[in-house]
């Protein structure tokens, strides 16, 4: 395809306007008053830009920090007392099965008496709960764990419509492993 010669002078060719350039040419136009207001404003845009991207998040973070450093510091208090009880727990001598199962038996009668029956099938122990109250039912628990390495894996309790404080319904414990 050939290009046509294009008279210069008759159809002038149009450029495309720099941007650069004609904000400069705008600012040589300006008087000194309208520069220095200009440039103020100018000042003033970028300064709260700085400030809203840079300064405030830095200083959100700065106001937070000391409550959060609160909270991590007692999660990794709790976290060194769980590993702390981990660790006696696991120095703590292995258990026969028979001998968990005797000594959750002595326990459900020490600490719950009347209000729970125990059933213990294979490693598993039922305990079928009527009115036992709260305080009673949690130091069994705690004892039941370091006296029978038993753990509760299942549990369907309701409050007791007899006793405030009180539960119904049934717990089952894992024992260790015969």
């Amino acid at each position: 395809m050939a290009t046509l010669p294009v008279d210069s002078q008759r159809f002038p060719v149009a450029k495309k306007p720099n941007f650069l350039n004609a904000t400069a040419n705008r600012w040589q136009a300006f008087n000194p008053r309208e520069k220095t207001l200009v440039g103020t404003a100018m000042a003033v845009v970028v300064a709260a830009l700085l400030w809203w991207v840079a300064v405030a998040p830095a200083l959100g973070v700065l106001k937070t920090a000391q409550t959060q450093r609160g909270a991590l510091q007692a999660q990794l208090q709790q976290m060194q007392n769980l590993q702390a009880q981990a660790k006696s727990l696991q120095a703590l001598p292995k258990i026969k099965s028979a001998d968990a199962a005797r000594a959750l038996e002595a326990l459900t009668r020490q600490n719950l008496g009347a209000a729970a029956q125990l059933s213990i099938v294979g490693n598993q122990a039922t305990l079928t709960l009527t009115s036992a109250t709260a305080d009673a039912l949690a130091q069994f628990l705690t004892q039941a764990r370091l006296a029978a390495n038993a753990l509760p894996s299942q549990a369907r309790l309701r409050r007791s419509t007899g006793k405030p404080q009180a539960w119904d319904g049934t717990m089952v414990l894992s024992l260790p492993a015969p």
